[in-house]
């Protein structure tokens, strides 16, 4: 008697809602790693260099860890794993703030390379990122901070089998040391989302002028860069750079969502700690109810960000339908958190909180720059309800 046909599942859309041994595993590596690499020390001597981070920890983090190419396939030299693996590294990094040109060159770069290229592009240019052995990031935001991909006005005129790029780009995550820039422009005479596409420049090419820009989180260094007639190759095809363009900044979002749920649970573990070490009136300041209902709160909202970080990772990496919405929804949720962790932390931190020889402003100062980096919490929450066609 034959048994009947068991109906398929699709995998393609099965959500996971924990992390599994092997990706617990690869978190307390880097854990370690960054525990010994990067402590606050470090990281205050890295950010007050112009070029904001150490050679010699990037070729570790590289060759040993192999984290720039941790999403990236293994036919273009990577690890061929995904965006939950991509955001633990992130939320690692962003736990430990860690000063490197991860975010720009293996998040940034990397994915709109392979959103975009073509694939003699990938071959040439992903093995490259995977071994750490070229800096490269994206510029996608002009002088008025604007992420809306339709308002960027940098063109690119075709002449002579190449394309001449005239603009100015702003807020470029390590703009100023990277070796390869992927640029977001429009074709002249092009409006709207029409005629947008990505391409790529060598960063000393000729008719690039790049600046460092003074910013109020010097963990994350950002410059201008000005494009006059500089010569600069399309990534792709014209036709799906809009497309492009709008899933890297998605993913770039999911990753930095993550990123900041790592830095909202060092900022609640501080103040945890100090609250337990803390004496006022013979007693530690843990034991007052205010200062309970305080880390109650920010043990809260620290829980639901990375609820909503976790699953847009999950979901980016399954191709959720709704992923891109997602994507707005942890944005707009960890912006809110991480700023207000922080300020909770330097509160309960009392006088000292406040002072330069505390460690927490260096979190605050990130939470800040991270509210607005790829987009307010208003602007993805008016993205949201798009999104969701509300």
């Amino acid at each position: 008697m034959s048994t009947p046909e068991q109906p398929r599942v699709d995998r393609r859309h099965r959500i996971e809602f924990a992390f599994t041994d092997e990706q617990e595993q690869f978190r307390s590596t880097i854990r370690r790693f960054l525990a010994e690499r990067s402590p606050t020390t470090e990281v205050r001597r890295l950010m007050a260099t112009a070029e904001g981070y150490d050679p010699a920890v990037w070729r570790q983090l590289s060759e040993d860890l192999a984290l720039p190419g941790i999403h990236i396939p293994e036919q273009y030299g990577g690890a061929g794993f995904g965006m939950v693996e991509l955001c633990i590294v992130t939320e690692e990094l962003g736990r430990a703030l860690l000063c490197a040109p991860y975010f720009s060159t293996a998040v940034l770069a990397a994915n709109a390379i392979l959103n975009a290229g073509s694939d003699a592009q990938k071959a040439a240019l992903l093995p490259e990122i995977a071994k750490g052995a070229r800096l490269m990031t994206l510029a996608i935001t002009e002088p008025d901070g604007n992420w809306d991909a339709a308002s960027i006005k940098t063109t690119a005129s075709a002449e002579g089998g190449s394309y001449r790029l005239d603009g100015t780009k702003s807020f470029v995550v390590d703009g100023h040391i990277a070796d390869l820039l992927v640029v977001a422009a429009r074709v002249a005479g092009s409006v709207g989302s029409e005629g947008l596409a990505l391409f790529a420049i060598d960063a000393d090419a000729g008719g690039v002028e790049r600046r460092l820009l003074e910013s109020m989180d010097p963990t994350r260094k950002i410059a201008r860069i000005d494009f006059r007639g500089a010569r600069a190759s399309v990534l792709g095809n014209l036709d799906q750079g809009a497309n492009a363009i709008l899933r890297t900044l998605d993913q770039a979002t999911i990753a930095l969502a993550n990123e900041m749920v790592g830095g909202a649970q060092t900022m609640l573990d501080s103040a945890v700690n100090y609250a337990k070490l803390r004496v006022q009136f013979g007693r530690t300041i843990g034991s007052f109810q205010a200062i309970k209902h305080k880390l109650a709160d920010m043990l809260l909202e620290v829980e639901l960000a990375k609820s909503a970080a976790y699953y847009a990772a999950q979901a980016a990496a399954v191709d959720d339908p709704e992923w891109p919405a997602l994507a707005s929804l942890a944005k707009a949720g960890a912006s809110e958190t991480y700023v207000h962790t922080a300020a909770e932390c330097i509160q309960i931190h009392g006088g000292i909180g406040f002072t330069w020889d505390n460690d927490t402003h260096l979190w605050f100062k990130r939470a800040k720059s991270s509210e607005v980096f790829l987009g307010q919490p208003s602007y993805h929450r008016e993205l949201l309800m798009q999104r969701w066609g509300v």
